[in-house]
């Protein structure tokens, strides 16, 4: 092996019983230090929160390192899932309800076709539920809207 790899016998040996370098050890450490905090928090965590809880601990070290070790560790923070809300939740076991307009909405006749829909808005305290109900075929015009909360 040590002539495929073409080096001397006895610096392989001396590489092999060789102690672990300080930097190594303290890599070691930091290392197993990440793993319990990323482990710790569900492994949400990222390298910013692991940067931040190991400086809250006093323990100096970049961003870059952190991001090495846990690369290294193969861990991985969760982004932000998207904040967006369930408007339909479908039933499996029914039937996929037909779709009698085909996208024709023109009416010759008042009441003849009626439309619906809701939509969501984003506020600072949380989602507003907006819906409009329109007989807008003939009339082109809104006849209701709703807004609400939704129930928790």
């Amino acid at each position: 092996m040590c002539r495929m790899l073409q080096v001397s016998t006895s610096g392989y040996y001396a590489w092999k019983h060789r102690p672990e370098s300080r930097q190594a050890a303290a890599n070691r450490r930091l290392g197993e230090r990440i793993v319990q905090l990323h482990s710790g928090s569900r492994g949400t965590y990222g390298v910013r929160r692991i940067h931040a809880a190991l400086r809250q601990e006093q323990i100096l070290c970049s961003k870059q390192r952190v991001a090495r070790l846990m690369n290294k560790a193969g861990l991985q923070g969760k982004g932000h899932a998207r904040r967006r809300p369930r408007t339909t939740v479908r039933d499996m076991a029914r039937p996929v309800a037909p779709n009698l307009l085909n996208r024709d909405f023109s009416a010759d006749r008042p009441n003849a076709k009626w439309l619906a829909d809701i939509t969501y808005i984003d506020t600072l305290e949380g989602f507003l539920y907006l819906a409009g109900v329109w007989i807008g075929c003939f009339f082109s015009s809104c006849r209701g809207l709703g807004y609400g909360r939704p129930h928790a």
